[in-house]
């Protein structure tokens, strides 16, 4: 294949007919090009008001080696097509299932892997099936009540189901191709292919992880909902079965491979998974608060007044610094054209989160706002200490912001000048159901309202307008990834044998994508242990 790089095109250009865009750039002719692709694209707005589209293109051809240097663009190689497809081992046809905990893309992954190879694996989520889980999640923003098993964070694929479904990531998994892959297979866009910073949106994430579980189902495999994993069965080091609190009561699943593909915030299951055992140690992660503004002062500030003329996606943004005490704040998920969301999953606790639909077409723009925290920050050595220091602030933002799951909110302006906001400017919150004026210092901890009130002006140095007086804090924000990381060896087996720890909730991945290779990462080991 040859691979043209680097190339520069207007916003407004038509994609449609690759082989005459392509024909254009190389200076060759369209009928000679065959297979013709759209390998990458990225919006450049270094140059503003210069706004251009870089992208990589491929295809095939006759003689390609003497095509080479008849092409008129500089960026060109030849490239060797990769497959993407992964080997699966067939499994044993009496094998005992594989027990996957968590529907999240770690368990879905490791569960579709599993399934493909006739290994028939039973996937066990203590949440909803997506769709009730929509009805369930809509009713707590309109203000029910709390479900604590079906939330933002339970349920048919997991935490992500409800954010702005961010594929980017920065490991180079070559599993991550094939991740992109089952996506598009399932109906996410095809776009997430070649877009440098892919998204699918919520809206569009319900109908892919429906689809994977009913391709899961076809191939032998169940996936059982309300099911929530409460203890395990271990004799002689090695897991015997998973007690499991079922819609029907508590009843024992043997099994021999037991995969925790549990998330983040399956706090109750860590606890347990540690008075059983199983080796877990301290790992850092981060807290804040979701900050908002308009979205059009984003899009001003990244592409200066073309705007719009030609159109342009939402605009985005990452930013980061580093303090004198060297403590690192940076943005983090960044939702454009989004909304906050209550993500808690405790009662009496308060969380956001933040949320896009496909079109990213909403008022406001946001993102986290977080401080790096260390294991030295925690009150203790435990383990699960970091999960105390979280739980602990979610408690203080619910009791701050009224005790009925409103989020306590303060404008910027008011934060850098230590005092009280009383009205909002020009921008409203999105957070449902309810926010309430209250100061960071009232749940957050001390040298995370030092480190943003110091970070602020610096990052409003880098994207103008970020620290103006009206954008909009809501806290807080504290799962971003999991503060413990489940000790796994070179076969990714935790120390009781057949447990395999798994994805971002065993702090192995940090996304979507990197949580699904990891899942896909298990399960071979799996079969190839099976063989």
């Amino acid at each position: 294949m040859i691979q043209l790089s680097n190339v520069t095109l207007s916003p407004d250009t038509d994609f449609s007919n690759l082989p005459a865009l392509i024909a254009k750039v190389s200076g060759l002719q369209a009928q000679e090009l065959r297979d013709c692709r759209l390998i990458k694209r990225s919006v450049d707005a270094r140059k503003k008001p210069n706004v251009t589209l870089v992208c990589t293109f491929g295809f095939s051809a006759d003689h390609e080696e003497k095509m080479i240097k008849k092409i008129k663009h500089k960026s060109t190689t030849l490239v060797s097509q990769k497959q993407n497809d992964l080997r699966v081992i067939p499994c044993k046809k009496h094998s005992e299932p594989t027990v996957i905990v968590g529907s999240g893309p770690a368990g879905l992954f490791a569960a579709l892997i599993l399934a493909k190879a006739g290994a028939k694996p039973i996937v066990m989520e203590r949440g909803e099936a997506v769709d009730d889980r929509i009805r369930t999640v809509n009713g707590f923003w309109q203000g029910g009540k709390l479900n604590p098993n079906s939330n933002v964070q339970f349920g048919e694929g997991g935490a992500g189901t409800f954010s702005d479904g961010k594929l980017n990531t920065g490991t180079k998994d070559p599993r991550n191709r094939f991740v992109l892959e089952t996506f598009v297979r399932h109906g996410a866009p095809e776009e997430i292919l070649w877009e440098t910073r892919p998204h699918v949106g919520t809206d569009k994430l319900v109908a892919v992880v429906r689809s994977m579980r009913k391709e899961i189902e076809s191939l032998g495999g169940k996936v059982l909902f309300g099911h929530q994993l409460t203890d395990l069965v271990v004799v002689g080091g090695q897991i015997t079965a998973a007690v499991v609190q079922t819609p029907d009561g508590v009843k024992e699943f043997p099994c021999r491979r037991l995969v925790l593909a549990l998330g983040h915030s399956a706090r109750d299951t860590l606890r347990m998974l540690h008075q059983k055992g199983l080796h877990m140690e301290q790992k850092p992660f981060s807290m804040g608060v979701r900050i908002e503004h308009p979205q059009s002062l984003i899009n001003i500030s990244q592409y200066g007044n073309t705007w719009g003329v030609p159109p342009l996606p939402a605009a985005e943004y990452k930013l980061s610094t580093h303090l004198p005490d060297g403590r690192g704040v940076y943005t983090f998920c960044m939702c454009p054209g989004g909304q906050v969301v209550a993500a808690a999953s405790q009662t009496g606790g308060v969380c956001t989160n933040g949320m896009s639909l496909f079109a990213r077409d909403g008022q406001n723009a946001n993102s986290g706002l977080l401080v790096g925290v260390s294991p030295e920050d925690f009150a203790d050595s435990h383990p699960l200490a970091g999960v105390h220091l979280q739980e602990q602030v979610e408690k203080a933002a619910f009791q701050a912001a009224g005790s009925n799951y409103f989020a306590p909110v303060q404008l910027v302006g008011d934060f850098l000048k230590d005092q009280n906001s009383t009205a909002f400017g020009s921008v409203h919150p999105t957070y449902r159901p309810g926010t309430t004026f209250c100061r960071l210092e009232e749940y957050l901890p001390d040298f995370v309202t030092r480190s943003l009130r110091q970070a602020l002006p610096l990052l409003g140095q880098k994207l103008k307008g970020f620290d103006g007086a009206d954008a909009l804090l809501t806290g807080p924000e504290t799962r971003s990834s999991s503060p413990v990381r489940m000790v796994r060896n070179e076969v990714y087996q935790g120390n009781i044998g057949g447990v395999y720890p798994c994805g971002e909730g065993a702090g192995y991945a940090g996304g979507i994508t990197s949580a699904a290779a990891d899942g896909i990462r298990v399960a071979l080991a799996i079969l190839e242990e099976m063989k």
